[in-house]
């Protein structure tokens, strides 16, 4: 029953994640009805510049909420801050309901962009809060899995709804979502930050389903406590080669044993950037988050359209747009499924062989033109899922799982923001790609990452499936010994 709490509560709080995937793809049938010559939807058709910042301007409002969601959430709590989280949402389909300016409009993707940058660093947080160890892996894979729904039904919205009523379906995503977060139990974390111990003893009981006075609530109530006790700095010492690596370890980890003149309290900053583990866990979820943007998956969704077309002209855009979403959906529900009973590890490894296998295909089926165009249009498909499968989602998994309370924010912030900026410069540098490389050229080069991504995954990730957050702070140092 237990379980039931903590999956309500993740669906809760990633649906937001499916507003996030419905605001991405809008365009991409709306476009052409704001630029028509003959437009009733606006004022006067857009311009060039302006139906470009259609599509771009929600990653820039994406890279303003990231850096919202930490002090919102610290501010007001994970139920109240992921309300006001969602508010954008809201008010981004409201104005452009209303609105036959394109410079209203445009305001409105901006705004809509603050919230989707923001969900995606609360919903980890919020989840990692009150997620058990032996489901943390599947819950944490929800959201990835809401967002490629919400890419789902946005392509089944611009199939077979009017522009009006498309509008008004996004809106009442939106207030659901609000609804949602509303019915949530408040994070025990933020309650026990706040001196708010019984609230937060009742918080983990309902998310246990156990009695308040009972034992597994009285020790995980004691073992948060410990885990949230300010950070101190921990001085290095400089230890001669035969010491052996376990006591290095112990000396890293148990700061009991020093003087309190060694104790100060740190900045999240500070811990995250000078604690061994902090550093080494920060350092691992932005390789395999980089290397995932790296991986071309963004490139491949501009060129997919055009190889459709050619592959199989009889069958309609939107038609092919709905297998493209319905297989990056699978994709992910296959790692939801599979993140808790194979582990995080596997998952990686085996994804990036299998994208970097893929990758090389398609390059060397569009550079000879060995095979019919509906087998490499079948191939993309095939590239899709492995990368859902794996290497698309267990980084978000990684951030869920690496951080200890003090810096996981912070570094999801920090990390999310680098996401945002790696896929404006992938899309931005995808023609020059083409132009010197072409495009067979351009998936040589993506599969050399998806290759560097299983070596990340074979010699730097240890595994974390079913680890207490202590127990992963010290994988990880093992990991650097």
């Amino acid at each position: 029953m237990g379980k039931l709490q903590q999956f309500h509560t993740t669906i809760s709080c990633s649906f937001p994640s499916l507003l996030t995937g419905l605001l991405y793809v809008w365009p991409s049938y709306t476009l052409g009805l704001y630029t028509a010559s003959d437009t009733v939807l606006l004022s006067a058709p857009m311009a060039d510049l302006e139906s470009s910042l259609l599509g771009s301007l929600p990653s820039l409002g994406a890279m303003f909420g990231t850096l919202l969601v930490g002090w919102i959430i610290s501010r007001f709590g994970r139920q109240k801050g992921g309300m006001l989280l969602i508010l954008p949402f809201v008010l981004s389909w409201i104005i452009i309901d209303f609105s036959t300016s394109s410079i209203a409009i445009l305001v409105a993707r901006f705004i809509g962009g603050i919230g989707c940058g923001s969900v995606l660093v609360y919903s980890p947080i919020f989840i990692s809060e009150v997620a058990e160890e032996s489901i943390r892996g599947t819950l944490a894979s929800v959201p990835v899995a809401t967002y490629c729904l919400g890419v789902q039904l946005s392509y089944i919205l611009g199939w077979v709804l009017s522009y009006r009523y498309i509008l008004w379906v996004n809106l009442a995503c939106s207030i659901l979502a609000v609804a949602l977060i509303m019915t949530v139990t408040e994070s025990p974390v933020y309650l026990l930050r706040q001196n708010r111990e019984e609230e937060a003893r009742l918080a983990i009981a309902h998310y246990r389903s156990e009695s308040p006075t009972s034992k597994v609530v009285l020790e995980e109530l004691s073992r948060l406590k410990q885990q949230i006790t300010p950070a101190v700095e921990l001085i290095e010492m400089n230890n001669d080669d035969n010491i052996k690596s376990e006591e290095a370890e112990k000396e890293k980890l148990n700061t009991e044993n020093h003087s309190p003149e060694v104790k100060a309290k740190m900045s999240s900053f500070k811990i995250l950037f000078t604690s061994p583990s902090s550093r080494r866990g920060f350092m691992i979820v932005n390789l395999t988050l980089s290397l995932q943007v790296m991986m071309g998956m963004v490139a491949v969704q501009v060129y997919a359209k055009q190889i459709f077309s050619q592959a199989t002209p009889s069958l309609s855009s939107h038609f092919c747009s709905v297998m493209f979403a319905l297989v990056l959906f699978i994709g992910s529900v296959v790692s939801l499924l599979a993140a808790d009973r194979f582990g995080r590890k596997f998952l990686l490894i085996t994804s990036s062989i299998s994208v970097a296998l893929c990758l090389i295909a398609m390059g060397l089926f569009l550079q000879t033109s060995i095979v019919p165009p509906w087998v490499t249009a079948l191939l993309i498909l095939v590239y899709c899922f492995f990368f859902m499968y794996g290497a698309g989602n267990v980084p978000y998994v990684l951030m869920t799982e690496c951080f200890v309370p003090e810096v996981h924010s912070l570094a999801s912030a920090l990390l999310m923001e680098w996401v945002w900026l790696l896929n404006f410069f992938i899309i931005g540098v995808f023609p020059f790609m083409i132009k010197y490389f072409g495009i067979h050229g351009s998936f040589y080069v993506f599969a050399c990452f998806a290759i560097l991504d299983t070596l990340v995954g074979l010699f730097l990730l240890p595994e974390t499936k079913g680890l207490t957050n202590e127990q992963i702070q010290e994988a990880l140092l093992r990991r650097k010994t």
